[in-house]
């Protein structure tokens, strides 16, 4: 396995520049995630470090030595993609031996057997094997797809949102296996995302992609708890975060109306800003110095989002298991004044000063 250095890449088609100097790197034995919505350039950093669309700047290094004019054969990476790309006439099998069959690895067939079934009984696919594939599910050709990556023992694996097609209950067993398959095989992996969850549940680290240009990298602590700008602060986090429009005045965080007013904290706020509240951070409190009405509920079971109007405010709250709030309920709620965010008028993140 291998490190990766992507150095200022960019990407330019006839009607749109897809990748403006995208930086990041990631190291040997590391799941790392490339999340944003679609059209942030994911998928093109992808064909680029497959050798499948040559970048128009930048370079990709793999153990520090460039790859860009290589082949994507002589680039050894394993490009797992959206749709699952299996040959439906063949077995399970025959699918996972396809690789080890080519004519530059002339592996011999008492290996392959080895291989693929090792492969297999990790994906728990051994039952399929003589099977053809046009009669498994989705979630059963996702494996395959995946396991046909890891015979080839690549030196990166490429995973283009390869949970994406999928229903949600499969989404989240196949997320805590590939994790899992992942840590266990130590195999250096890039995996992208539009899905959020994943990418927090996933990632050793993530890079948030916007209109090709990168907007944060860090751990999913980073980018969940100190979001550099509005747009990964929006991105992440399920219900969305709360942006309200706010004034600096003598000493306070007052929001726009007058609903909320908090201390200001030790930052060089403007005049005007932007204050982020994460739904769990409002919490109904009989004490609490705020006051509002629920107009909404959504029970999840596990959890509620209360729909709350405070004046012209309307807010989202999430409290954990069946709320005891009803529609209609006048509420006193408090913030975690804490987990506050502040953003600027340029929408990035102000920070402490030293």
């Amino acid at each position: 396995m291998s490190r990766v250095d992507i150095q200022n890449l960019t990407k330019r088609f006839p009607t749109v520049t897809a990748l403006q100097s995208v930086s990041f790197g990631f190291a040997h034995g590391e799941f790392f995630v490339l999340l944003g919505p679609t059209g942030a350039g994911k998928t093109t950093t992808l064909r680029l470090i497959a050798g499948l669309e040559h970048q128009d700047e930048g370079s990709i290094l793999l153990d520090g030595k460039p790859i860009d004019g290589m082949t994507p054969a002589e680039r050894d990476v394993a490009f797992v993609f959206q749709q699952y790309s299996l040959y439906p006439t063949m077995t399970v099998f025959d699918n996972l031996a396809f690789p080890l069959r080519s004519p530059l690895r002339k592996t011999p067939e008492p290996r392959i057997t080895t291989i693929v079934e090792e492969a297999a009984e990790k994906l728990r696919i051994t039952h399929l094997l003589k099977r053809k594939t046009a009669q498994l599910s989705g979630g059963e050709m996702q494996r395959v797809a995946i396991g046909r990556a890891i015979v080839r023992a690549p030196r990166l694996f490429l995973m283009d949102e390869p949970l994406s097609n999928l229903d949600a209950k499969l989404r989240e067993t196949l997320r805590v296996e590939l994790k899992h398959l992942q840590k266990t095989q130590g195999s250096t992996t890039l995996f992208v995302t539009h899905d959020q969850i994943e990418a927090l549940t996933m990632a050793d680290r993530i890079a948030v992609l916007n209109e090709g240009r990168i907007a944060q990298q860090g751990t999913p602590d980073d980018i969940y708890d100190r979001p550099a700008t509005t747009f990964v602060a929006q991105l992440v986090g399920t219900p969305k975060i709360n942006l309200l429009a706010a004034a600096h005045r003598d000493g306070m965080a007052v929001v726009q109306g007058g609903a909320i007013s908090v201390p200001a904290p030790r930052l060089a706020l403007p005049e005007s800003f932007l204050l982020g509240i994460r739904p769990e951070d409002i919490r109904p409190d009989p004490a609490g110095a705020f006051t509002g009405k629920v107009v909404l509920t959504e029970p999840l079971g596990v959890e509620t989002i209360l729909h709350i109007r405070a004046g012209d405010l309307k807010l989202l709250c999430l409290v954990p298991g069946m709320a005891r709030e009803r529609v209609g309920d006048e509420i006193r709620f408090s913030v975690v004044r804490e987990k506050l965010h502040f953003f600027g008028p340029d929408q990035a993140r102000i920070v402490e000063q030293k």
